[in-house]
């Protein structure tokens, strides 16, 4: 059983910089790829990052590449999401999830564990 609980979020202005942290319980952090969501109200959840087991791989949404970066500390079970130049169209609740697949990880049904969300807001 893994817990995940996300914070950083906030308002912030366009073209600022926010940083996420989600923070996991339990020993079994460390099997876990770990991805981050985003839905805007009435909108569907859409994938924004992914990293794998050992921090060596990366991915990104096509929307967020070049200004976001994904990261994470297993020492301290935890992943980050270091958002730059910050745009309207971020705004969303994020959430991180955990996944013991390997592969496919742009897809909401491949994660086992899902944190609450933490509010993002760009003001223009």
């Amino acid at each position: 059983q893994v817990q995940l609980v996300e914070s950083g979020g906030g308002l912030v202005q366009a073209g600022g910089s926010l940083r996420l942290s989600c923070a996991a319980s339990g020993r079994t952090f460390t099997r876990y790829a770990m991805g981050w969501f985003r839905q805007a109200p009435g909108k569907e959840r859409e994938f924004v990052a992914v990293i794998n087991v050992s921090g060596g791989t990366t991915y990104y949404a096509d929307s967020v590449k070049g200004r976001f970066t994904i990261s994470r500390d297993n020492a301290k079970n935890t992943v980050y999401l270091q958002m730059n130049s910050l745009k309207p169209e971020d705004t969303a609740v994020y959430y991180c999830a955990g996944s013991s697949r390997l592969y496919g990880l742009t897809q909401r049904s491949l994660y086992d564990y899902w944190g609450q969300g933490t509010q993002v807001t760009v003001s223009s």
